[in-house]
């Protein structure tokens, strides 16, 4: 055996044992095997060590070598990030196929950017400036819709002794040279970052800007603010991917990385060949422009599942050092979790509940904190967004992952299988789910919606508690023996389901709907309440005040108004007035 090298001396899975270890460091990233396959160690004791490797260990032999490198598991970052689809560890799996067709070969190795591609460089920086940790230094056009910042790497400054002129260059290339205390940095277009560090920024702000997606009940009623952290719990079949999906196509962040981890293989394969047709609605241009997708699906070695979403917010924190607005979608922290709890009794640990291990509630913290709306150390604002899908098994929302996950997340959005099962989408139950950012944004939605939108809100809310509460008197004794004053709870609450929390993922003017329109919509049903209250008030029966073509135009005017003209919902009102105010006065004049 070579000096320096450790040597096999026990496997379990993806769990390997080693001795001579005495050189190596803890979650240093090493080779292992003849086939070099790549782990990371995890425990480190004395000259021995247990490691975790992120490929299949079928062939592998005790006695085979341990070769270090000397860093830690580490993305690279540069050019060529967007529009890829890589697997849990940064490796892109389209370059991988067109060279092994059908399947990814052991010991393939820790490649990930193309470094043979030619990009355009525009440099912004001369000989004798001094730049600091994160200063960007040259530009380039990534895709059409994103322009890539190339950054001093955070652990280095110095004056500029040497800079290329613009150009075409690999990201390999060194363009610009730094020197500090007599030290020469060679910079090239690309750096590395361990995806289990934090990326520095100079400043965590509070969070004080929605992240706007189009859907009704979240803008309106549960909204995100950029920078912040959100659970989409759910069993099977209620929505979680396609409410995902819907949040990754209309949402106004800059950048979307989608994290496929440890779903099941139909499921990723739906998203990795949607994703590349879809268009960006705001500019028509390929969505994919923006996106970067994770892939790792259930049957993938399990110690990847456990990696792939550091990876995803190492990416994700890089982008938001050039000053963009990232979204992570993980779908599902469940499946991540499940990783960690068989990495855990392969390495024999004691279990928590459920199997669990003891520091998953850690982990879980670790992860969600790193979402922010943050001062960059180059001055620029950006933020990073985490959107966790969690799928509890059976539906059971008391299970460890999700009682953990609330702890962390500000925003709890309920899936609910009857919703689901009643083609109610998106399937988000509103009694049960909740946004800590209300107080936060309140001041946004003053400002750029209506005064009054928080209050409105709070009002269709509490219309719909109430008409929970009815429904089990309904249940027992039927709707007849109402007042007719709960009798039209039901009917406004019916309305408000169906015709603005329900929201068709397919139709033009439905799929997305401007702030202006959620605001104009939940008016108008306000003002149909308050008429017909206001009726009800003067005894005029209910059969009169229930008129089925205002409230019919009422559930379609999602459909029937467009987005970019409302004049439609001035229609409506003027009808509710018209029709309202002559009920009451023929009432009046009995």
């Amino acid at each position: 055996m070579e000096t320096g090298y450790g040597r096999i001396t026990g496997i379990n899975g993806s769990v390997i044992k080693a001795e001579n270890m005495k050189g190596f460091t803890m979650r240093e990233m090493v080779m292992v095997g003849k086939k070099r396959l790549i782990g990371e160690i995890i425990i480190l004791q004395n000259d021995t060590a247990t490691i975790q490797i992120y490929e299949e260990s079928t062939g592998l032999q005790a006695g085979e070598d341990i070769i270090p490198t000397g860093k830690p598991l580490s993305v690279k970052l540069g050019p060529g990030i967007l529009g890829n689809i890589f697997d849990g560890i940064e490796r892109p799996l389209q370059q991988i196929n067109e060279r092994y067709p059908g399947f990814i070969p052991e010991g393939v190795g820790l490649i990930s950017l193309d470094e043979k591609k030619l990009w355009d460089v525009e440099f912004r920086k001369n000989t004798g400036d001094h730049l600091a940790a994160g200063d960007v230094y040259a530009e380039v056009q990534e895709t059409e819709l994103i322009r890539h910042f190339i950054m001093v790497p955070p652990d280095v400054s110095g004056a500029v002794a040497e800079i290329k002129q613009n150009g075409k260059y690999a990201i390999n290339d060194t363009v610009m040279v730094l020197e500090k205390d007599g030290i020469k940095y060679n910079l090239s277009l690309c750096q590395e970052w361990p995806v289990r560090v934090p990326r520095p920024v100079k400043e965590r702000v509070p969070l004080s800007i929605p992240l706007i997606t189009g859907q009704r009940i979240l803008d309106s009623f549960f909204p995100i603010a950029k920078g912040g952290t959100v659970a989409i719990p759910g069993g099977f079949g209620t929505g979680k991917t396609i409410t995902q999906h819907q949040l990754a196509k209309w949402s106004d962040a800059d950048i979307i990385i989608y994290i496929g981890c440890g779903e099941r293989g139909n499921e990723m394969t739906e998203v990795l060949e949607d994703f590349p047709k879809l268009a960006d609605p705001k500019t028509g241009i390929a969505l994919m422009n923006r996106t970067i997708l994770i892939a790792n699906t259930s049957n993938m070695p399990v110690s990847a599942r456990e990696a792939s979403i550091y990876t995803g917010i190492a990416l994700a924190e890089y982008f938001r050092d050039m000053g963009y607005h990232t979204a992570i979608m993980a779908d599902s922290t469940s499946r991540w979790a499940e990783a960690l709890r068989e990495i855990s009794g392969r390495l024999e640990e004691m279990p928590a509940e459920e199997g669990f291990p003891a520091y998953l509630p850690s982990r879980l913290a670790e992860f969600y904190e790193r979402a922010g709306y943050f001062i960059n150390t180059n001055g620029t604002k950006g933020s990073v967004t985490i959107i966790g899908a969690v799928s509890p098994a059976g539906g059971d929302f008391s299970e460890p992952v999700t009682e953990n996950t609330k702890r962390f997340v500000s925003a709890f959005l309920s899936l609910d299988k009857e919703l689901a099962y009643a083609r109610h989408f998106p399937a988000i139950n509103w009694l049960r789910s909740y946004s800590g950012y209300l107080v936060m944004l309140r001041d946004w939605y003053v400002i750029n919606v209506a005064p009054d939108m928080i209050e409105l809100r709070d009002k269709m809310l509490g219309i719909l508690s109430e008409e929970r509460e009815l429904k089990e008197i309904v249940s027992l004794v039927g709707e007849d023996v109402l007042p007719d004053q709960q009798r039209l709870i039901l009917e406004t609450a019916r309305i408000i389901k169906t015709g603005f929390l329900q929201q068709n993922a397919y139709h033009k003017e439905d799929a997305f709907v401007p702030m202006k329109k959620q605001y104009r919509m939940l008016k108008v049903i306000e003002k149909l309440y308050d008429y017909a209250l206001k009726n009800v008030k003067n005894n005029v029966p209910i059969s009169q005040i229930i008129n089925m073509s205002i409230f019919e135009s009422l559930d379609k005017m999602k459909y029937t108004v467009p987005n970019d003209d409302l004049s439609g919902i001035d229609t409506i009102e003027k009808e509710i007035e018209d029709y309202y105010e002559d009920l009451y006065k023929k009432n009046s004049q009995r």
